[in-house]
């Protein structure tokens, strides 16, 4: 049952919402960092995405900006909500993982079954031995968790037991492959992110870039129970609506909801852009059902760039050839098919910028 004086909002202003968390509706006068700290961070399991992210939600973004930030240690990439590669600020990391930590331990060991009888405290203390000294690739920390007689499996799951971030210039849009890793604690101060906070912040960051939200819909992005994610909840100072099929909400005070009919550009996305996963983009029906298996597919090893008309997916793009060369669904208006071209004639410039 609806509570008293509980809003209900429409399908459309769940889209926009997202839409406008995410800066999609209008592209934001802000920094690199504060910005992945708006949307919940990047999911960058492929690096440039996160430049392609930023160029759509930023104005007059530059590929330099975020390589800056990169470099600079004003942003990381390492493994945080749900065991994925995200580019966070520095200062979100240590809570923000900490945030995560134990749940993401059992769900690994959960279903890596040949991690069973692995002790993971020992692979810890080996890798941050190997990386005492500073960075190394991949393959030689592998090599080295070999020789000394752990499995193939363990490396997969040291990242959890052990902070590591992605160090630059992997994992730039110069070097797209994040394969060399370093001890968190050498790249970015630790201040020891007390438990508590860290989960509300966690909460706030999904809520402020993808709510309003469900309990579900934060414990998918989070890898929590829902249990857990109430419990938090509790802490915070909330705002309750419904969606119209009579579904429980919950949103941060003050932030924005627009109209239904607010305008809606075009815009592009790059692979893996988090405003088509998970409950949000359900809700916001971003990505139409039918059209699904052309944008995540199991054949597919990562998934395909996409392009937004009116809020929702209307097409995949690629570079080729030197240029940026949209694919839509099924024929658009001359108008929409006009400015799908002109924002993929100024997405071609920003990769030859």
């Amino acid at each position: 049952m609806r509570g008293v004086g509980e809003r209900v909002l429409s399908w459309g202003e769940l889209n926009r919402a997202l839409l406008a968390r995410q800066l999609l509706l209008q592209r934001a006068r802000t920094g690199s960092v504060r910005a992945v700290e708006r949307v919940g961070g990047l999911q960058t399991q492929y690096a440039p995405s996160g430049y392609v992210g930023l160029w759509s939600r930023l104005r007059d973004f530059r590929r330099e900006d975020l390589t800056a930030a990169l470099t600079g240690r004003r942003i990381v990439q390492a493994w945080v909500m749900r065991c994925t590669i995200h580019m966070v600020s520095a200062a979100d990391l240590a809570p923000l993982t900490e945030a995560v930590r134990e749940p993401r331990r059992r769900w690994w060991l959960r279903v890596q079954k040949q991690a069973a009888g692995l002790d993971m405290p020992a692979v810890a203390a080996a890798v941050r031995g190997y990386l005492a000294h500073g960075p190394l690739k991949q393959a030689e920390i592998v090599a080295r968790l070999a020789e000394d007689g752990f499995p193939k499996i363990a490396f997969q799951g040291v990242q959890l037991w052990l902070d590591m971030v992605r160090v630059p210039p992997a994992g730039t849009w110069e070097s797209p492959r994040a394969h060399v890793y370093g001890l968190a604690e050498h790249w970015v101060p630790a201040d020891g992110a007390d438990r508590t906070r860290a989960e509300e912040l966690l909460v706030e960051r999904y809520l402020r870039g993808f709510g309003p939200a469900s309990a579900q819909d934060v414990a998918r992005y989070a890898g929590w129970t829902v249990t857990e994610v109430r419990a938090v909840l509790g802490r915070l100072e909330t705002r309750r609506f419904r969606d119209p099929a009579g579904g429980e909400l919950v949103d941060l005070p003050r932030l924005p909801i627009p109209a239904a009919a607010t305008p809606a550009p075009v815009r592009f996305l790059s692979n893996w852009d988090a405003v088509l996963l998970l409950g949000h983009a359900t809700r916001a029906a971003i990505l139409p059902a039918e059209h699904r298996e052309k944008v995540f597919a199991t054949r597919m090893p990562q998934s395909t760039p996409t392009f937004l008309v009116d809020g929702r997916v209307a097409g995949t793009w690629r570079f080729t050839h030197g240029r940026v060369v949209p694919a839509a669904f099924e024929e658009l208006p001359a108008t929409v098919a006009r400015e799908v071209a002109e924002e993929a004639e100024r997405l071609t410039a920003f990769h030859l910028a």
